[in-house]
């Protein structure tokens, strides 16, 4: 929270070159990148220098020792070595935008086939592959609006599985995004990096900036967004939609989609679908490099909550509406069961899953069951017992639970709005975000203290669903779709 401020005018600077634009750590995105965690490291290293007392500052990585050692009042000893973690993140950069763009082609020549669903001038949603999408007008992330709005095209995001894009667009009005983009283009992506000038490693957070470049650079990234923005492009020029609309969370495609839309006229609409919480700074336009010209024509919120927030970091309020939640629904019944297991929602982090499973073994005691929910973009592999169990089953058809312990995500929110006593892992080696409003707040747990936190576990104050969400306003969503 200390260095949100920072991380915005830093990424606003950072974003001001064409490679700059393609990247994580520009956008403030937390959820993507870690810049903004070693800039909070910095920021109590010179806290504690500034004091006193002496600290001992353990550090092994290259570039934030020597971040560290630039600052007043700290006595450094000597650097760890930069060549071979710099060699070592170089060769795995090239490897895997090698292993993307030869995926890139191939999708791109299988999911050619798709494009005749398409047609010119179609009001159309852009979505993630989201497994509870099918191909009889339910999309995970705007419900019924295909069955609402009959002529509603469904584009697939390039992230999405290319079987699973070519099982919905059975359907006559799904397509793969990826059958814009050109297999060719595809393979220079193998040379696609973030490119920073002279400028980008002034200011005081020259070697976190550093490490933010070789970082991102050590991963598919900046090539994975510039196919995403040449396959939408290809597509927004190509078909000439009068409307498109997106889970909108301001990510770099997103960003160019805007631009590229307002060029061709083309009205840009974002949902903000699930979660925003005082973490997920990249939702805010402080780090646009054009300012508002990257935001949508109209970001469409589930509720008053997220409203609020996205008024406050900067979003005009004439640009918003509410449109209702369509996957968080509202509660009934009685969720909430002492002797019941406790559900466990494993976060799409690998590592905080791990550490939440760890937090779920010291906790295990006689009688107490838990149920595990892997998360449906990414499921983990979960080592069953007769006390530890996979549910298909989400916290809303799941009556009769103890607790429910989360790492990120929404499935925190639904515990509380279930009326059920909510725990969020705090690991040890990195931030889970906190993406709950500001009306909401579920207790900090570690690795160690989850079984004391469930022993003494009591029911959170009431949460009323109607201070986060609204419902689903369709009438809201036909004028915003209509032609």
């Amino acid at each position: 929270d200390g260095i949100r401020e920072d991380w915005w005018a830093l990424g606003h600077k950072l974003g001001q070159t064409p490679s700059g634009r393609l990247a994580h750590a520009p956008t403030a995105a937390a959820y993507n990148c870690d810049l903004g965690l070693m800039m909070a490291w910095t920021r109590l290293v010179e806290n504690i220098a500034a004091g006193p007392d002496t600290c001992l500052v353990v550090c092994d990585d290259p570039w934030v020792f020597r971040q560290l050692s630039n600052i007043d009042g700290v006595t450094a000893g000597s650097s760890p070595g930069l060549f071979a973690a710099s060699l070592k993140w170089m060769l795995r950069g090239f490897l895997a935008r090698t292993r993307f763009a030869v995926r890139a082609a191939l999708a791109s020549l299988m999911l050619r086939s798709t494009r005749k669903n398409i047609g010119n001038g179609d009001a159309s949603i852009i979505v993630y592959g989201h497994p509870d999408s099918n191909t009889d007008g339910h999309d995970a992330y705007f419900g019924p609006l295909m069955k609402e709005i009959p002529d509603l095209k469904r584009l697939m995001h390039t992230d999405a599985d290319v079987g699973f894009t070519q099982c919905l667009a059975a359907d006559g009005r799904t397509a793969g995004l990826h059958g814009w983009g050109s297999p060719l283009f595809a393979l220079g992506y193998i040379f696609q990096r973030w490119k920073p000038v002279a400028e980008d490693f002034a200011g005081v957070f020259s070697w976190l900036v550093r490490r933010a470049v070789a970082k991102e650079n050590a991963t598919a990234a900046i090539a994975s967004n510039s196919w995403q923005i040449h396959c939408q492009d290809r597509w927004l020029n190509k078909q000439c939609p009068a409307i498109v609309v997106w889970p909108w969370e301001n990510h770099p495609w997103e960003r160019a989609l805007c631009r590229t839309a307002r060029q061709l006229a083309i009205t840009a609409k974002g949902y903000q679908h699930a979660v925003v919480g005082p973490h997920q700074f990249n939702a805010s336009p402080a780090t646009n490099p054009d300012g508002l010209e990257s935001v949508p024509d109209k970001v469409i919120c589930s509720g008053p909550a997220y409203h609020h927030q996205l008024i406050d970091w900067g979003v005009p309020v004439e640009r918003m509406c509410i449109g209702g939640a369509f996957r968080i629904a509202r509660f009934d019944g009685e969720y909430y069961d002492a002797n019941g297991p406790v559900f466990v929602a494993t976060s799409s982090i690998d590592e905080i899953t791990n550490e939440m499973m760890r937090a779920v073994e010291n906790a295990r005691q006689p009688g107490r069951t838990f149920v595990v929910k892997t998360h449906p973009l990414y499921p983990q592999e979960i080592t069953e017992s007769k006390d530890v169990q996979r549910t298909p089953h989400t916290i809303p058809e799941s009556l009769g639970i103890s607790a429910v312990f989360y790492g990120t995500g929404t499935s925190g929110l639904e515990g509380l709005l279930a009326g059920v006593p909510t725990f969020r892992i705090r690991p040890d080696d990195r931030v889970a975000l906190d993406v709950l409003p500001d009306c909401a707040s579920s207790i900090a747990v570690t690795v160690d203290s989850l079984n004391e936190a469930l022993n003494n576990a009591v029911p959170p104050p009431y949460l009323d669903w109607n201070a986060v969400y609204a419902p689903v306003d369709m009438d809201v969503w036909k004028k915003e779709l209509s032609i």
